[in-house]
């Protein structure tokens, strides 16, 4: 079966009443439009496909743009382009949105966490939730399939690298959809839900590991389309396994402590308290600390897996927190003292 027919049924599956409101890639539309194009130059004429005796395209009859033009296609490119930008960033914003609030109550604090303490009297509560997040993996991955697919088309009609270009702009824009700090989260969510490696999960489309030893630690996805991704969970400052991670908005991954010192913040303060022109420490790209998302569920998740060296930084950050906190205010005592 060919992905375009495939994409059609997920569309129309189970997923179509919990995702009816999400955007999706409009691929069999955009399709053909390549088709109507490829067509066009096999023939060595402007393209007037869809257009009326009078000249006029059909597509402007009924309101909508006529995308191709042919030969260099300057309105093809303009258009298909600024469509599925328009798109990815739109499916972005409902996974992002959608996961953040499946794993909202996992660490809920305050009236929130007692509350939760209730979920277990409901019966099937956490396969409720893990079935969502289930569908929500497989949404972002169908949707970034038919992304990467219908770029590489474009690229093969019309003998131009135009379609890899527009993926590395998705990724300088941070919305490459599994690129998303939220899909480490929901895989973090789906090893503490169920304790189950990749390997102990042969039934299963969707699989995940963890892997840690001495070199190296990493969250590893087995997505369908046979997409493997592999998350490094080694912070690029300290050089160990990430401890109270923080993903920045450029993508990288770093412990919350040697992300604040970067940024020249306290601990306690965090990422937030950090100045609009605080750069990556990798990447070096500038505003990346205000929209830094908290990846708590990983932090859970080691905690399980590693809970030696967990504890271990926990004392560790304790110990830098409390120095910071005396060096502080022993700082704003002087400055008083000098003040009177």
């Amino acid at each position: 079966m060919k992905f375009g027919e495939t994409f059609m049924e997920y569309l129309h599956g189970e997923q179509e009443r919990f995702l009816g409101e999400c955007s999706h890639v409009e691929y069999k539309r955009l399709k053909k439009v390549l088709k109507r194009c490829r067509t066009c130059k096999s023939l060595h004429r402007p393209c007037d496909a869809g257009r009326g005796e009078d000249g006029a395209g059909r597509g402007e009859e009924d309101g909508s743009p006529q995308l191709c033009q042919c030969e260099a296609c300057p309105e093809c490119d303009q258009l298909f382009f600024s469509e599925l930008m328009k798109e990815a960033s739109e499916i972005a914003g409902c996974f992002n949105s959608r996961v953040r609030h499946l794993l909202h109550l996992l660490v809920a604090t305050g009236i929130q966490r007692y509350i939760q303490c209730f979920r277990p009297c409901f019966k099937g509560d956490q396969q409720v939730l893990s079935e969502e997040g289930r569908i929500l993996i497989e949404y972002v991955t169908m949707n970034a399939i038919a992304i990467r697919k219908i770029l590489k088309k474009y690229d093969k009609v019309h003998g131009s690298v135009n379609g890899e270009h527009f993926r590395s702009k998705m990724r300088a824009e941070h919305i490459e959809l599994l690129q998303s700090p939220w899909l480490i989260e929901l895989g973090a969510f789906y090893l503490n839900s169920r304790g189950l490696d990749a390997e102990e999960c042969a039934d299963c489309s969707t699989q995940f590991s963890f892997h840690s030893d001495e070199t190296k630690s990493a969250l590893i996805m087995s997505l369908p389309g046979s997409i493997k991704l592999e998350y490094d969970l080694t912070c690029a400052i300290c050089l160990d396994t990430v401890f109270n991670p923080y993903a920045l908005s450029c993508g990288h991954l770093f412990c919350k402590s040697c992300a604040c010192s970067a940024a020249s913040v306290m601990i306690s303060e965090g990422l937030k308290a950090a100045s609009e022109d605080a750069k990556c420490p990798v990447c070096r790209e500038a505003g990346v600390y205000g929209n830094s998302v908290h990846l708590s569920v990983l932090n859970l998740l080691l905690k399980k897996r590693c809970k030696e060296y967990w504890e271990e930084r926990l004392s560790a950050e304790r110990d830098e927190m409390l120095k910071q906190s005396k060096e502080y205010w022993d700082r704003q005592t002087k400055y008083m003292i000098g003040y009177f």
